[in-house]
Formats: structure tokens, sequence, C-alpha cells
């Protein structure tokens, strides 16, 4: 495979780590007692590093990411996000339906507290960044379905962190439209330098974004195996190293589920 010549990650100047996930472990209470979801995940995420976490469904990626996220506590490890709050998000794009999409984005300015004087212009700047200029005036029922992901990511940079959380944010999109946010997301990636930890179950998909691939194992989630995605961007889902890699990937991911006896 070809020697990644990414400029933006050679250019990395901070030091340390976006994320910080050291021993997490994670049990649900439930009718049969405590149900082990996540055991001794240990994952750093490099400053402006661009990391998919892949695995069966029910493996405990989403949890993964909730927990990075804050809106749960592990059961067992630590995690650290020292560059403050991370930004999230969902396959859902979440959007306020009554607020337009200037609006929605103001609102995670506001709570991030920047003037309201100012809040407008960086909403605008945002739109324009995920090439939806113009659009600040349009209703949420006046976007298709792409249009209403854009927004949700500008929302998402909104908040200034330095590490955005992603879970399945295109999975309920046609492929035409996953792939034109696939190239807008990456772009966006390298251009603002933002850490980027993405859930998805599609092996192609972790592949064609990522600097490095994480496979969960099935439940409980542990990290099987990484591999560094040694490929030029900007990468094509169709391309013949992606596909190669992609394959490697999916039969480890096939024996996995193998292993623990799922279909």
């Amino acid at each position: 495979m070809a020697t990644t010549t990414l400029t933006k990650a050679e250019d990395r100047t901070a030091v340390g780590h976006a994320a910080r996930i050291a021993h997490v472990s994670k049990s649900f209470g439930g009718p049969e007692g405590q149900q082990l979801v996540l055991d001794d995940i240990t994952l750093d995420v490099a400053p402006g590093e661009f990391v998919t976490l892949l695995g069966a469904s029910g493996c405990g990626k989403s949890t993964l990411l909730n927990l990075v996220a804050g809106l749960d506590r592990p059961t067992a490890g630590s995690i650290e996000t020292p560059g403050g709050r991370p930004a999230l998000m969902f396959q859902e794009h979440a959007l306020f339906p009554w607020l337009t999409a200037g609006k929605n984005i103001e609102l995670a300015l506001r709570l991030r507290g920047v003037p309201k004087s100012d809040r407008r212009t960086e909403a605008e700047r945002l739109l324009e960044l995920v090439r939806l200029g113009g659009a600040y005036g349009k209703r949420v029922h006046e976007l298709s379905g792409g249009m209403r992901q854009r927004v949700a990511m500008a929302r998402a940079l909104a908040q200034d962190s330095q590490l955005l959380l992603m879970d399945e944010p295109f999975a309920a999109l046609d492929a035409i439209t996953r792939d034109v946010l696939h190239d807008e997301l990456t772009r966006i990636w390298r251009e603002t330098n933002v850490s980027v930890l993405f859930v998805t179950h599609n092996v192609r998909e972790a592949v064609r974004l990522a600097e490095r691939v994480v496979l969960l194992s099935s439940r409980p989630g542990r990290v099987a195996r990484e591999w560094t995605v040694d490929i030029d961007q900007p990468r094509r889902i169709e391309d013949t190293a992606v596909a190669e890699l992609s394959v490697e990937i999916t039969e480890e991911l096939r024996g996995e589920i193998r292993r623990h006896g799922q279909h």
C-alpha cells in the first residue's frame, strides 16, 4: 500500500492526546444481573487524528462513544479529554425543527458563550465551511437529509471542541449522498485539524475515512485489533487499496463474530 502523505498529520504540533481511554469497562444491570458490555478498553486518540471504531452490532461502540462524551460513566477505568468536552454528532441530525439552519447553529454558539453580536457571522461562516452558504434562513423541513447532516456537522463544529465524536452519522443516507459527505468530512477534518472518533459498522466507510481503524470484539467489547491506514487521501470507497484493506478487516470481523457465537 502507498505511504500516507497527509500534510495535516505531518504538521501536528500538539502534544499529548485528544482522548485517553484507560482500562475502561462498562456493565449494565438487567433481569439476569450485571451484563458486561465493554471490557478493559485502552485507546488513545492523538491530536488531529481520525480514528474509526468498527465492530458487529451490539459490541459496545456507541456505549464507548457515550462514555467519551461524558453522557455516562465507566464502571471501571478512566477517560480523559484534555481539550474539554467533546462535540457529539448522532446518526439522526437532532436539529430543532422550529429553528432555521442558522439558528440551530447559533444555539450551540450561545451555549458556548459567544456574544450575541457575533453569532450570526460565525453561524454563516460554519455554513460556508460545510458548503451550505445561503442556507442560514432555511427551515429543517426545507433541507434534504444530506443538508440536515451538514447543518448538524456545523452545529457540532460550533462547539469549538478539539474532539469530534460521530456515531454512524451517515448510516441513514443513500450511497451517493453518503459518498459526498465522506468527501466533505475529510476536507473539514483536514482544514480544522479537529480529532475525530467515528463509530461505524461499515468496513469500507471505516477504511475510506480513517487514519486508524480499531476493531472491537463482540460483546463484551474489547480492542481486538488495530490497523494504520497507509493510503493517500483523498480516497474513494471503490479504490483498490481501500477494497483490499476492507477485505482483510472484514475477515477479521467475521472471525470475531464466529468466536463469540453470533450470526
